[in-house]
């Protein structure tokens, strides 16, 4: 008996342990994504000072202090959160997963690899801490909106892509055999590179047509790619109207696969059946 209240009082700590760090919705749910985003984003601009080379050699060590710091409590966050989902393993291979935890893994990795030999390896890991950013998005509530018109959205968005890329080889194709490799069009890929720089209207100026033909292709491509800009604009603010317009976004958090994007009255989650 003993053993089983033991166990119940276990699961309602576990559960309101969830509740505090996966919910939205909750007094102790806003105060810890409040006290996380100010973590985060102080953790990224530390690594970022870090970079100038006078703040370094001024304050290094003190930055390096911070940064176990922030690296511990990321390290406290991260675990208790494999500890209150009833699958750890799908939230620690799912995409806020492996970003929790490359924002812990850099620093201790950086311990494992001391000599000169390791520096250029350690500056990467120390520019991987940035990933620490992403972790902002789980905690508004307008990114959830958002990722729940582009989950929609997909298909379309996949199919724009498809037609893009078949539009960009067609284009690559023409412009290398109206200009040539005499005026810098080697190849057909290096053609499709230049479509595709031309189609998004960025225009590096690396290689550009020399004939007449060429530049009047080159400028339809131009024209199309301001019209082709706003296809997947229209497609994502078509599938935000329509969430918006539908019943708000619930924060609620399957407290077994992690899993988000319920209706508001939903009591089972849809993705693994498990009680809300």
């Amino acid at each position: 008996m003993r053993g089983y209240k033991n166990k119940k009082s276990l699961s309602q700590r576990r559960l309101k342990l969830h509740e505090i760090i996966f919910e939205a919705d909750t007094p102790a749910g806003r105060w810890f994504d409040t006290i996380l985003i100010i973590i985060i984003l102080l953790s990224v601009t530390i690594v970022m000072l870090d970079s100038v080379v006078h703040i370094h050699d001024r304050y290094g060590h003190l930055m390096y202090v911070l940064e176990w710091i922030f690296t511990i409590l990321f390290t406290i966050e991260y675990i208790l959160r494999l500890s209150c989902v009833g699958r750890p393993l799908r939230y620690a291979t799912s995409f806020y997963g492996v970003v929790d935890l490359l924002a812990v893994l850099p620093t201790y990795l950086s311990l494992m690899m001391p000599g000169a030999q390791y520096l250029l390896v350690i500056r990467i890991l120390r520019i991987l801490r940035i990933f620490r950013v992403f972790k902002l998005v789980q905690y508004i509530k307008e990114a959830r909106v958002l990722s729940t018109a582009l989950r929609e959205s997909r298909r379309k968005i996949i199919v724009f892509l498809f037609t893009v890329l078949t539009l960009v080889i067609i284009f690559g194709s023409l412009i290398y055999l109206i200009e040539g490799p005499e005026n810098g069009y080697t190849s057909i890929p290096r053609s499709v590179y230049w479509a595709i720089v031309t189609l998004t209207t960025v225009g590096y100026g690396d290689i550009a047509p020399k004939t007449t033909v060429g530049q009047f292709l080159a400028s339809l491509v131009m024209i199309l790619g301001y019209a082709i800009i706003a296809v997947p604009t229209g497609i994502v603010t078509v599938a935000m109207s329509r969430v918006k317009s539908d019943e708000k976004v619930s924060t609620q958090v399957c407290p077994s696969c992690a899993k988000e994007g319920h209706d508001p009255d939903a009591r089972f989650c849809k993705y693994c059946g498990a009680k809300l």
